[in-house]
């Protein structure tokens, strides 16, 4: 039986030694366009912060899916901004394009028909074009009103054919220009989250501890003075394992815990049937605020190795109780 000559190469392919050559040749493209950066990239930066429209990013081919990526990128880093696909646009998606948006368009020959097509339309319509390509006297270079290069040594395809370091090379400047943005207009974590309310950071930022704790008839309250066998009742109906305790204008002045219970069975020095709240209950208990953040909770159970928290307003007064359920619940933790 013959090798086929394929399965042959493969048998005697180092596959690591070929990733590490191309790791090589896309950090050297990398370092190439990166030590290039330059007044041109200041002036895109400062086209896009400027402008009251939107960035439109374009490009064919592998291009294209970079344009996309680009496109996410800026819009879920505080610069609104959305892909056209340049072929559609001839055919009427042009018309998604307003005269206040940028036009981002990327091709690394700066060669690309269906771009250069609509090139007059976005001229006489009076968009700002930025143009990035790998050669800097393409058409779509000298058309364009900012260039930013991205052209590289060379390709990591040892046939020099698909596009490999020029691709990564155009998905890093379009980073780069979403960070000095992001950075230029303040952009933080909370405005992150806001644009991705429905993933794990989302729900770590923008999730209050009012959102997660139990209120009003559902906080397991007693007085100070109140018998241990009243506080355990307590306990028991409301099921959050605890109780807070509070002096006559509701405010904490101590906790009690299952935790707490099992150390009061323990202690022969105590007469459960007898015994007060005010006697066995932790004095002075930790507490967080309504308006934290639940991770802020989330933390603060983990450092001060507890599982149940009070909530209280500025006067110390009793607004709500939560656990360590409640955060899981709501996959905070």
């Amino acid at each position: 039986m013959v090798d086929h000559p394929r399965e042959v190469a493969a048998a005697g392919s180092d596959f690591a030694a070929s990733g590490r050559r191309v790791f090589a040749v896309e950090v050297e493209g990398l370092q190439t366009v990166a030590a290039r950066l330059d007044g041109e990239f200041s002036a895109a930066c400062a086209r896009i912060l400027e402008c009251r429209g939107r960035v439109v990013c374009m490009g064919m081919g592998k291009s294209g899916h970079v344009a996309r990526k680009i496109a996410a990128t800026f819009a879920s880093t505080g610069t609104p901004a959305f892909y056209v696909h340049p072929g559609e646009a001839g055919h009427g998606d042009l018309g998604m394009i307003t005269d206040a948006d940028v036009v981002l368009a990327l091709s690394y020959s700066g060669e690309s028909d269906e771009i250069l097509m609509l090139l007059p339309v976005l001229k006489r319509q009076g968009n700002a074009l930025i143009a990035v390509t790998g050669r800097s006297t393409s058409t779509m270079a000298m058309a364009a009103d900012i260039h930013l290069d991205i052209s590289v040594p060379a390709e990591a395809c040892p046939l020099a054919l698909a596009p490999t370091a020029s691709t990564t090379a155009s998905l890093a400047m379009g980073d780069a220009l979403a960070v000095a943005l992001l950075e230029a207009r303040g952009f933080t974590a909370d405005d992150f989250a806001r644009s991705h309310p429905a993933g794990a950071l989302g729900r770590r930022l923008l999730l209050h501890i009012r959102d997660v704790m139990h209120g009003g008839g559902e906080i397991p309250t007693v007085a100070a003075d109140a018998s241990l066998a009243d506080a355990l009742l307590e306990m028991s109906r409301k099921r959050l394992g605890m109780t807070v305790v509070v002096d006559e204008a509701q405010r904490l002045i101590g906790l009690y815990t299952d935790g707490d219970l099992r150390r009061t069975l323990t202690d022969p020095a105590i007469d459960v049937r007898d015994a007060r709240i005010a006697d066995v209950m932790t004095r002075d208990p930790i507490a967080i605020a309504a308006d934290a953040l639940a991770v802020e909770a989330a933390r603060l159970m983990e450092t001060r190795k507890i599982t149940m928290l009070p909530v209280v307003d500025g006067e110390r007064r009793v607004v709500g109780a939560l656990n360590i359920q409640d955060l899981l619940r709501a996959r905070v933790v």
